[in-house]
């Protein structure tokens, strides 16, 4: 395997992708745990969309050399004053983006931060003294809402693109 920064970019995505089919396979499928299974495949993509993203920033950072280039996190990099420090058309598109709270690349970052949050119980409203004592419940309300796999897949090709258009950017110089 060829020792280029791109590797990384590139193997990471491929790894992304792996997971969603996998993904993809335990929502259709009936086995008993098939939630369970499509909660680990959903973090394994957002980890690997992350790893990408990271691998890209260590791209740019290598391609300018700049003094961050082996950051261990995607904002160490993203961030005002490296942009301040270096004017870099790629990392100023990332910065913006990553700002943008609605953006697909703030939403990724965000996920991936989430992973390493506690969990927390959901808030419940006082209730009634009137009300049963005992009351039917599903196991389905205790399930973690998981992004979805449209939603995924479509961070990982934006990835994509965003990737082989730096890419090309980056050898024309």
């Amino acid at each position: 395997m060829a020792h280029e920064l791109y590797t990384r970019t590139n193997q990471k995505i491929y790894f992304a992708g792996l997971a969603l089919e996998a993904m993809n396979k335990a929502s259709h499928g009936g086995a008993m745990n098939a939630q369970a299974l499509r909660q680990a495949e959903c973090e394994s993509a957002v980890f690997h969309l992350y790893g990408a993203l990271l691998g890209l920033c260590h791209e740019i950072a290598g391609f300018y050399r700049l003094p961050q280039a082996h950051a261990n996190r995607v904002e160490l990099l993203l961030t005002q004053d490296v942009l301040d420090a270096n004017a870099i058309p790629e990392l100023a598109e990332m910065v913006e983006l990553v700002r943008a709270p609605g953006t697909w690349l703030a939403q990724l970052v965000a996920a991936h931060a989430a992973l390493y949050q506690p969990l927390q119980a959901p808030k419940k409203v006082k209730a009634d003294v009137f009300q049963p004592l005992i009351n039917v419940v599903s196991l389905e309300d205790d399930v973690q809402e998981t992004l979805s796999h449209e939603t995924l897949e479509q961070w990982r090709q934006s990835l994509k693109k965003m990737a082989l258009r730096f890419r090309d950017g980056l050898n024309e110089c």
